[in-house]
């Protein structure tokens, strides 16, 4: 079934097995990434979508959800209100791409070494990039994240979100949105999963020590150094992954 919005067109086949919501959400969807539907441009009402798809209204009200749970749409209400194209910022889109990627490796049991491999490859990417692009708050959350590392009491749930926000500040020192977005999944999915083998092994003040060596690099604008460092810390990971899998695998 094709529908036409002013020059454009949209289709829906209500003989796929798939329900009439998601082929509506995708047909819109598709619009939008193609730029047939512009950002801030009103989509037609749910009683014009109703007649021009055939089909019931609360479909249509569940494939407009659909889109609003994804940011690509956004509703108003008044009189100029309805449904409008949102600009989507990659920061919007981060909390899904961290979601997939902890999915990915959860169900496909990925093992540590591939996750570490990856996470670890793509922050090295980053490396030459944040120590040329790297901004001084950048730096500075660097610092005050190796500060909060170091104080006494901090229970391993912290220390693992400090180690997140310490990296995530690497990566977005590079300066590139598209680097910082499709890196979301690689530090803040896969960095959790290896904390959570290595917590009990490792030491907090080998890592403070890389840190700070990574975030005096970066303030030199020493990109081979911080690569140099990534390194260490990566060889570092794996090791401590390596004596708790041999631990566990001892006999009570």
């Amino acid at each position: 079934m094709k529908i036409t919005y002013g020059s454009r067109k949209m289709k829906i086949d209500p003989q796929k097995p798939a329900d009439l919501s998601a082929q509506i959400a995708q047909a819109i969807r598709d619009a939008i990434v193609s730029g047939k539907l512009i950002v801030d441009e009103r989509l037609p009402s749910e009683a014009e979508l109703s007649d021009q798809f055939n089909v019931s209204r609360p479909t249509v009200r569940e494939a407009l959800k659909r889109l609003a749970a994804q940011s690509l749409i956004r509703t108003q209400r008044g009189a100029t209100g309805g449904a409008f194209v949102n600009r989507l910022g990659f920061e919007d889109a981060y909390t899904q791409q961290i979601t997939t990627s902890t999915l990915l490796l959860s169900m496909n049991a990925v093992s540590f070494d591939t996750a570490c491999e990856a996470r670890y490859a793509l922050e090295r990417a980053c490396a030459p990039l944040s120590a040329h692009r790297r901004t001084a708050d950048q730096l500075a959350t660097m610092r005050a994240e190796i500060f909060r590392q170091a104080q006494p009491g901090l229970t391993d749930e912290a220390f693992c979100a400090s180690d997140v926000a310490f990296h995530r500040a690497l990566v977005d020192g590079a300066g590139n949105p598209v680097l910082s977005y499709q890196l979301a999944g690689a530090v803040e999915a896969m960095q959790p999963l290896m904390n959570m083998i290595t917590f009990t092994a490792r030491s907090r003040e080998e890592i403070i020590v890389l840190h700070t060596q990574i975030a005096d690099a970066l303030e030199n604008r020493d990109g081979d150094r911080v690569d140099a460092t990534l390194v260490k810390l990566e060889n570092y990971t794996r090791k401590l992954a390596q004596d708790v899998a041999q631990q566990r695998r001892k006999p009570a």
